[in-house]
């Protein structure tokens, strides 16, 4: 037993030694979802700003053009600061706050899923509904409804269109706009706050290299 333990923990050791590849990983995923929501943003900054700062149909947040440019420099130039690995802690506290503020202010009110759920049974709100959480019965419940609508959807555009056509591309599917992509990111931005953009393929490890020897 003692050998085993000896071997695994050597095995352990050795894996830590490729601890970067994590992080790259995270790194490359994040950046083009980033980068591409700044340029959306930057290519429609006064739609954007409109629809920040209107109280009627938007957010009605206060000083909507600053918080444009802001939400702007944090994904377009955040996003490439991930990819090149620069002042990537520094990046990840931004992009950690501007998940969180868009989670709470947009996307919460939507409840969790991005794409509402419409199987109860392989629904992740089950697991949580045996816990006991509210919530998590009100969103299985939904799932039913959003079977009923998906099902009526289907039955009209197979009797009145090219079902095959306009479901070549993917199944049809309700937007929830819920916050688990914004917490999902969120998690995925800790591990590069807490232990950077990792060795070798960063900028950031050869600045350290290079400045703190």
């Amino acid at each position: 037993m003692q050998k085993i333990i000896h071997t695994y923990d050597r095995f352990i050791h050795k894996l830590k030694s490729l601890d970067f590849t994590l992080l790259l990983a995270l790194r490359i995923y994040l950046a083009p979802i980033f980068i591409i929501a700044g340029l959306n943003k930057l290519n429609s900054f006064n739609a954007t700003s409109e629809w920040l700062g209107n109280s009627d149909w938007g957010l009605g947040l206060p000083f909507a053009p600053l918080m444009t440019a802001l939400v702007i420099f944090a994904e377009l130039v955040g996003g490439f600061a991930l990819l090149f690995g620069v002042f990537t802690r520094f990046f990840s506290i931004i992009l950690i706050i501007t998940m969180a503020v868009a989670g709470w202010t947009v996307h919460l009110k939507n409840g969790w899923f991005a794409i509402a759920s419409s199987e109860a049974g392989t629904s992740t709100a089950l697991f949580w509904s045996k816990l006991g959480f509210g919530s998590a019965n009100d969103s299985l419940n939904n799932a039913q409804e959003v079977a009923l609508r998906l099902e009526k959807a289907r039955e009209i555009l197979q009797e009145h269109g090219n079902y095959e056509w306009l479901t070549d591309m993917g199944n049809f599917v309700i937007l929830n706009n819920g916050v688990e992509f914004a917490v999902t990111y969120l998690i995925m931005l800790l591990p590069l706050l807490f232990y950077g953009a990792g060795n070798y393929v960063s900028i950031d490890y050869f600045l350290k290299k290079h400045f703190l020897k």
